[in-house]
């Protein structure tokens, strides 16, 4: 068998980024999406980075204001998890009561327990293991 040299391929430079539209709209689908899952305010400002809770709350008045790389990607991440929630379960209030829930793949902790860890690979983790679930591997 003959080896053949692999040609590298450049990374993508043009590989699109979140507008700031995108942006706006994943802020208020993010907040529809906390709403659904009955986040505190608290709980909502971990998941979003360690938020201010004076930001948070113009958040809720509607004034959205810059949203920087790392807040966009963590929203992403949390629309990700959505998505997943939706394809596992045919009614979508199970998928928001399964947030809070008890689950013995995470040694009896929820989701959203998981999730207000804080960190960004957190949000990853969650959102692999809801697409493994569901097979979209």
């Amino acid at each position: 068998m003959l080896i053949q040299p692999v040609i590298a391929t450049p990374a993508a430079v043009d590989t699109p980024n979140i507008t700031e539209e995108e942006a706006a709209a994943l802020a208020r689908s993010t907040l529809n999406l906390f709403r659904a899952w009955n986040l505190s305010d608290s709980e909502a400002c971990v998941l979003l980075g360690g938020m201010s809770a004076r930001t948070w709350a113009r958040w809720k008045d509607g004034a959205i204001g810059r949203i920087d790389r790392d807040l966009r990607m963590r929203m992403a991440h949390l629309m990700g998890i959505h998505k997943g929630l939706r394809y596992l379960f045919r009614e979508p209030s199970r998928g928001y009561e399964w947030i809070k829930k008890p689950n013995a793949s995470f040694g009896g902790k929820s989701a959203l327990d998981l999730m207000l860890r804080g960190e960004m690979a957190d949000l990853s983790a969650m959102r692999e293991w809801i697409d493994s679930e569901r097979g979209a591997w």
